[in-house]
């Protein structure tokens, strides 16, 4: 009989869902480090929500885990990495907290505007402050989301319906998709610049981690209010308190911080600050509905093997697995390839399919590189919901399989269309199970990717290569391959490096500053 833990509190659904299914469970929640080290080897699955986490040392020892589920939405307290390489499945549950999480923003929204905590303080302690309480109506203001996936679109909605201008930044939003949100789609400085209130709901990645910082805050005009009920460290607290305190912030609201539990904090103390402590997806609604999806997520893999939500697992047979594992490789990196070089909105995605693989079934190499794609800005992206969350953005996503001949046995080539036009990138298998690029910007290029990538594009001039090769090689940074191709003598030329080590932002910059260097990314696999 297959065995599960549940070692955070949870709704008491998710034990009653286990023992229908069969599966014996046990509930022991609070439990230490080491106290979880010694228990976990005797379990088949673990179910928890934020608190317990997931380290190297946990997966070590757990000897027969196959499935981690997590009741929410982010699993930054997995080591996804560790969990991968051990073949336990971690799963979630995307849009369990949707609706809670978009509420509490609104509730935060009219305590900001209305400065509620601090007026229901004075009140209860005899004071009777009505001039020194002036707060300022919703209607008519502008409200900026910086993120307007599934949680920021309901938002929106909300914030329309209190007769709001609602502004938005997200790169993949499309422009059909803003235009059926009923919203205008700006640029990160737009919003900045025009914003009464600002509220996010992006995952932290390396692309917002700190997006609301001294450098953005002094592009804001002077009273904007901040509400952050997406992710801790999405805000620089310190540049935050600064501009509250120079006057040109009037206040933010606050729901999640950098660390967390949030004992000590540098906004601690200020009146201007609502905090509260990561309630986002604190309603009994929302706890059942998660508790529920888990339990089930995991009741059907140890008792099926179906897969659902999975972030580190594809939803393949066996059989299927086996014939398109290291296609699945190649169309992962094809996506995450094209993924970190699309910065404005997504329009479709066309993924052609040549030689042996154009013979198997690709519909899960489709959404394989769908979720790649998708992967670098937007978090609990997988194979499973990739194609929804591609769908709630109006991106078209087209599968062509050609029977025609090509230079390689097998070719996979995706093209990608954004706002400022089409982007392509293909890939082959080289001895039948090693993924190498092949083209970019139809430039032939072969290259293999390693995990930290440095990606330049240029003018085909003398002296560029080794100019790259004495910036880099004065930071310390050492080249493991280097990869060079170009349109034609003169033209636009691509540079793909392997570095031994991530590329400091500094570096970035002496690169970028190099002459005739037209685009420069660190890019990650």
């Amino acid at each position: 009989m297959a065995k599960v833990l549940i070692a955070d509190k949870m709704s008491e659904s998710a034990t009653e869902v286990f023992r229908a299914r069969g599966i014996d469970v046990d509930v022991v929640t609070g439990l230490k480090p080491e106290e979880l080290i010694e228990r976990i080897g005797a379990y088949d699955g673990l179910a928890i929500r934020s608190a317990t986490k997931v380290t190297p040392e946990v997966i070590a020892a757990a000897k027969n885990l196959k499935a981690v589920g997590r009741a929410g939405i982010g699993v930054d307290n997995i080591d996804l990495p560790a969990a991968t390489q051990r073949g336990i499945v971690v799963m979630n549950t995307p849009g369990g907290n949707s609706i809670t999480t978009a509420e509490h923003t609104i509730a935060m929204l009219f305590a900001l505007a209305r400065q509620i905590p601090a007026a229901d303080r004075s009140t209860q302690a005899g004071k009777w402050e009505k001039s020194r309480f002036m707060g300022v109506e919703l209607t008519g203001k502008t409200i900026g989301i910086i993120g307007c996936g599934n949680i920021g679109s309901i938002v929106a909605e909300r914030a329309m319906a209190l007769r709001m201008r609602v502004i938005a930044f997200d790169p993949f939003l499309s422009a059909d998709r803003a235009r059926d949100l009923n919203i205008e789609k700006v640029t990160l400085d737009e919003l900045l610049a025009r914003a009464d209130f600002i509220t996010l709901h992006v995952p932290m990645t390396d692309q917002t981690r700190g997006i609301i910082n001294a450098a953005a805050l002094s592009k804001t005009k002077r009273g904007v209010r901040i509400i952050n009920c997406a992710r801790g460290g999405l805000v620089v607290e310190a540049d935050l308190k600064a501009a509250i305190e120079s006057g040109h912030v009037a206040g933010a609201a606050l729901d999640v911080f950098t660390e967390e539990p949030a004992r000590d904090n540098p906004l601690f103390g200020m009146e201007q600050i609502v905090a509260t402590p990561h309630l986002g997806a604190a309603t009994t609604e929302a706890q059942e509905k998660v508790a529920v999806e888990i339990a089930e997520q995991i009741s059907d893999y140890l008792l099926t093997g179906a897969v659902t939500n999975a972030l580190n697992m594809p939803s393949l047979s066996a059989e299927e697995s086996l014939h398109l594992g290291p296609y699945m490789k190649l169309v992962e990196q094809l996506g995450g390839f094209a993924g970190q070089l699309t910065h404005t909105g997504l329009r479709d995605l066309t993924i052609e399919y040549e030689g042996h693989v154009a013979e198997l079934n690709c519909r899960p190499l489709t959404q394989a590189a769908l979720a790649g794609l998708l992967s670098p800005i937007l978090d609990s992206v997988n194979m499973v919901n990739a194609p929804v969350i591609a769908r709630e953005r109006n991106i078209d996503v087209t599968e062509v399989k050609h029977e025609r001949d090509c230079d390689y046995q097998t070719l996979i080539k995706l093209t990608v269309t954004t706002e400022r036009g089409p982007r392509c990138v293909a890939g082959t298998l080289v001895g039948g199970d090693k993924p190498r690029l092949v083209q970019i910007k139809d430039i032939a290029i072969e290259a293999e990717l390693g995990p930290h990538m440095l990606y330049v594009t240029n003018e085909d001039r003398p002296g560029l290569i080794g100019a790259l090769g004495q910036v880099l090689g004065d930071a310390g940074v050492n080249i493991a391959t280097f990869h060079l191709g170009r349109a034609g003598q003169g033209g636009e030329a691509i540079a793909l490096l392997e570095l031994d080590e991530a590329i400091a932002p500094a570096v970035l910059d002496k690169v970028r500053a190099l002459p005739h260097i037209k685009q420069t990314l660190a890019l990650r696999f």
